[in-house]
């Protein structure tokens, strides 16, 4: 269990990081997805409220990365921040990334896949990737592995387990396991243990002229970050390095800016308390900080707790197949066994 049992629903990220702050002061930290008003931004506010040596935003837009930094300089001036332009949707900006990372450290203690979309209309990844499966998933899939270097090192000078990569994954993961026969949701028949769970409430089962489904296409990217990190779990652990995910709760952020009316309506119907920002990086934090999770042995937190996701999203077999299939979306193997 995690460290603190009153940790729930209403806790704000400030009040962890406060908590874990002998777990922050010193180290290198990156997040990805920082924009103003979202649960980035709230992430790295707090973690820079508590003194790490270095902490890296990473982001699509220069221009929102750098109004987060200077909201972190104005109230944190004494913490070092550096910028990394990085949109995940794009396999060659996903490996200059990583390059720019490592020419600002030659270590990284902590890594936050915080950054994710939503759409409702079908898209494409530049590589032909379905949108979101590309960005959720295929871009963090490859950030990670390239920075693994800079993980290990840390690893070898940390308590075991204090070295985290933490995923923002979903509730919504529920909806849907991993489409293998139809990833980029084509209409290719697929087996019914590759189906969507039907039938879908509401606007979530609302389809794009062409066929396309939004929602069930965002859940199987969210139990694709759960399956990632089944991986890293199985085959990192032993190398000092912890691997979480989790379920941030819902908050109103620019993510749910292509959403209708219809839809954010259904969103409400199904979670009816919303978080703030802050409240939202809270489980974020609690998985990349706390030292009771030092020692793996649970996989997903929710409301700063661990929880049970879905059997399809933690089925050890479809993380073996989700690894190889990514391998091969990016056009590169890599190993976890040294």
């Amino acid at each position: 269990m995690t460290s603190n049992s009153t940790f729930g629903q209403r806790t704000p990220g400030s009040e962890v990081a406060r908590v874990f702050a002998e777990q922050i002061r010193g180290k290198t930290i990156l997040v990805t997805g920082v924009s103003p008003k979202g649960i980035g931004s709230a992430t790295v506010l707090n973690l820079a409220s508590q003194n790490p040596g270095l902490l890296i935003l990473a982001s699509r837009t220069k221009s929102r990365l750098q109004e987060v930094a200077n909201q972190i300089a104005e109230k944190f001036p004494s913490t070092r921040v550096e910028i990394v332009l990085l949109d995940l949707g794009s396999q060659k900006s996903v490996r200059q990334a990583a390059a720019d990372v490592a020419a600002l450290t030659d270590k990284l203690d902590i890594l936050i896949n915080n950054a994710g979309i939503v759409v409702t209309s079908r898209q494409a990844t530049p590589e032909g990737i379905e949108q979101q499966f590309g960005t959720n998933h295929i871009g963090p899939f490859l950030f990670t592995n390239l920075l693994l270097p800079l993980l290990c090192k840390a690893a070898k000078s940390n308590p075991p387990g204090s070295t985290r990569i933490v995923s923002l994954s979903s509730a919504g993961h529920r909806l849907s396991p991993i489409r293998f026969s139809d990833y980029n949701f084509e209409g290719k028949e697929v087996p019914p243990e590759e189906d969507h769970f039907k039938p879908l409430p509401g606007a979530f089962a609302k389809c794009a002229p062409d066929g396309y489904n939004g929602i069930v296409t965002y859940a199987q990217s969210k139990t694709a970050n759960i399956l990632f990190t089944v991986s890293l779990q199985k085959h990192l652990t032993k190398a000092g390095i912890a691997a979480y995910t989790l379920h941030p709760g819902t908050i109103e952020t620019d993510l749910s800016r292509d959403q209708d009316d219809e839809l954010t309506a259904q969103f409400y119907h199904v979670a009816p308390y919303w978080k703030t920002p802050n409240e939202g990086s809270s489980t974020t934090l609690v998985a990349a900080l706390d030292p009771a999770l030092n020692d793996v042995k649970a996989l997903y937190l929710s409301d700063c707790q661990f929880a049970e996701p879905f059997p399809h999203a933690s089925d050890a077999v479809a993380a073996d197949r989700l690894w190889k299939l990514s391998e091969e979306l990016v056009g590169e193997m890599f190993s976890l066994d040294g």
